[in-house]
């Protein structure tokens, strides 16, 4: 028998909650994020046909050589700026926030400052 992280759990939870209420579609798709504890990921989805339309993170070949020397709060900044204009590429404005279940606080809430600051609406 495994034991799960309670911390993790209580964000399955929180993501089911959340999931169960944002749904991305072709005229407002779905601005979903990832916070591991070194990075921070973020990608445009569009849900009724299944696909992601922009993606950005501290990994991203162009934003890497940017973020490096950064805290990690600046960086996620720089991610939301880079998903804005990706998603901007692409023709999306305005989009649905999924924290994924994460709390909106810390890098999470500065990547969705960094996409307003982008241009997108939400």
């Amino acid at each position: 028998m495994t034991k799960t992280n309670p911390r993790q759990s209580s964000r399955r939870q929180r993501q089911a909650r959340v999931r169960r209420k944002v749904r991305g579609t072709a005229e407002r798709p779905r601005l979903s994020v990832f916070r591991s504890s070194g990075h921070i990921y973020a990608q445009v989805i569009n849900d009724d046909q299944g696909v992601t339309l922009a993606a950005a993170s501290t990994l991203s070949p162009d934003l890497r050589a940017e973020v490096k020397g950064l805290k990690k709060m600046e960086a996620a900044k720089a991610v939301g700026r880079a998903i804005a204009q990706a998603a901007k590429t692409r023709g999306c404005l305005k989009v649905v926030f999924d924290r994924n279940g994460f709390l909106y606080h810390g890098r999470i809430k500065a990547l969705s400052e960094g996409a307003r600051e982008g241009g997108l609406d939400f």
